[in-house]
């Protein structure tokens, strides 16, 4: 779609209330600071718990067929009867051929279907394509949608493009919720980070997501720590609470344990709820509830 100088205008005039310029180095310290001095707060059963139900329990396989999503899917429905104390997954995630088998599967009441959707993970794919995808996997029951932001219109300064699609990809969704992922580890800086997050969510994000998982470097402390600041930015400035995922490389407890941390200490207990704070994983949740539980398990 083409774009008008007043469009471009306006994009400026929104980034333009914020400050852009931020060093990498500074970023490191602070991150730093938080990890060696309140990350050992929070390294309680509760907060693993609360972690617990927290996480998006994904699978983005190539091997991924109807069968092994059902029988994912039915962990879920297994994991509500055997431990019926302890808080669910909060969302499972897969590719938009398996909304339907989820929808059909899933037995647990709140818990979210999210699809990636729209050229996953490239993102190199015409924008009509994108959004009949989308729509498709909304139809099929998806609840929420993962879409990954054009890096490559992004790192050629094409700001137009990327909020263009951000925008219609989200009318595509309706009143269903819209992550948009960054891919951080492409982006490279501070500044590019909090000039992407700030993009995505001025176009209509409803949570901005770190990564694909597919490519190196995944989520990072960092990463995470300037999407924050970029989000309590925003709703300081605009008063539109906007949700965070971490995904990609949450490999152990304490990479958890690292991120809840940062969100804690950047945007506070506002955002420590299952519905502002999401991890993308699949091995974590294996290892927190053997935390939890006491024992080391298997379960999913």
């Amino acid at each position: 779609m083409a774009t008008t100088s007043t469009e471009k205008g306006r994009i400026e005039e929104a980034l333009g209330k914020y400050n852009l310029d931020l060093s990498d180095e500074d970023v490191k310290a602070a991150v730093k600071k938080i990890i060696a001095e309140k990350v050992h707060e929070n390294d309680t059963p509760e907060v693993k718990q609360f972690l617990m139900g927290s996480v998006e329990l994904t699978t983005l396989k190539t091997t991924d067929s109807d069968e092994s999503v059902m029988a994912f899917t039915e962990r879920v429905n297994q994991f509500d009867e055997q431990y019926p104390a302890l808080p669910h997954v909060a969302t499972i995630c897969v590719y938009p051929r398996f909304a339907r088998t989820v929808a059909e599967t899933l037995e647990v009441d709140g818990v979210e279907i999210a699809c990636v959707s729209g050229s996953f993970p490239s993102s190199q794919a015409l924008i009509e394509v994108k959004t009949v995808e989308t729509a498709l996997a909304i139809k099929d029951g998806a609840t929420e949608i993962d879409m990954v932001l054009s890096v490559g219109a992004f790192l050629s300064g094409d700001y137009e493009t990327v909020c263009d699609e951000i925008q219609q990809m989200k009318e595509a969704c309706g009143n269903h919720k819209m992550k948009v992922i960054l891919e951080t580890g492409c982006l490279k800086t501070a500044s590019n980070i909090k000039t992407a997050s700030l993009l995505a969510m001025y176009a209509g994000a409803d949570y901005i997501k770190t990564s694909t998982g597919k490519l190196e470097p995944a989520a990072t402390p960092e990463a995470a720590y300037v999407m924050c600041q970029a989000i309590k930015e925003y709703y300081d400035e605009t008063g539109v609470q906007i949700g965070f995922k971490p995904a990609g490389g949450l490999n152990s407890v304490m990479d958890a344990l690292i991120y809840y941390t940062i969100v804690k200490e950047v945007l506070g207990e506002k955002w420590l709820t299952n519905q502002w704070f999401r991890m993308g994983t699949s091995r974590l949740a294996n290892l927190l509830l053997s935390e939890v539980i006491g024992e080391e398990t298997k379960f999913f």
